[in-house]
């Protein structure tokens, strides 16, 4: 499973790093080539947690073009005048999106028509929800981030049975943090079962039955 590092922050020991597995290979790829994008401009949506900020990042500090996150909180006339710009000085431009462009509930809902029509012409990318390997990776990764010790014998039991998206991820991996610094014990069979339990409901799935 391949990773990327971004640059060291002052408030950080260790760089994050981005997880490339299924759920974003392609995005990363299709970020990686800004010059074949309609428009030079590019949509990214994905699951929460899922590393759209730091793709956006990373997309920045490489050099490859502008970004604004959280597009859907921005002001339609500033989206705008950054779209122009793009044409303009043929900066790609990636906006990053919690919500899917579109007209239906939940969706991020365009009022200017100018600006609807000309970022309904960008690329759509979306990262999905991680397989197995891609689960393992990133418990491993949170788990490190945390300072916290789970070999293969506790993801190969964890992957199994957690909640299947990068946030679940991200809430069993603290749970089992919390739960392992609370009782003063590294993290044992006993303390996975019940931060699956307080995740998910890990019990019903239980594969040992």
């Amino acid at each position: 499973m391949r990773q990327i590092a971004l640059p060291l922050s002052p408030a950080s020991d260790s760089p994050p790093r981005i997880v490339v597995g299924n759920a974003n290979a392609a995005v990363l790829d299709a970020l990686s080539e800004p010059g074949q994008w309609p428009f030079r401009t590019a949509i990214l949506t994905g699951p929460a947690r899922s590393g759209k900020s730091l793709l956006a990042r990373w997309f920045v500090d490489t050099g490859l073009g502008d970004a604004v996150d959280n597009a859907e909180r921005a002001g339609e006339d500033d989206l705008f005048h950054r779209w122009n710009r793009a044409q303009e000085t043929g900066q790609p431009l990636l906006i990053v999106s919690n919500r899917r462009l579109g007209s239906g509930e939940g969706d991020w809902r365009i009022a200017l028509p100018d600006l609807r029509s000309r970022l309904g012409a960008a690329l759509d990318l979306e990262i999905g929800e991680p397989d197995d390997e891609m689960l393992a990776a990133l418990m491993e990764i949170h788990a490190e981030m945390r300072g916290l010790v789970l070999d293969h014998s506790a993801t190969d039991y964890l992957v199994p049975r957690c909640e299947r998206s990068h946030l679940g991820v991200e809430r069993l991996v603290e749970t089992v943090d919390r739960l392992s610094l609370e009782r003063k014990q590294a993290p044992t069979m006993a303390i996975w079962r019940d931060a699956l339990i307080e995740t998910k409901g890990g019990a019903q799935k239980d594969l040992d039955n």
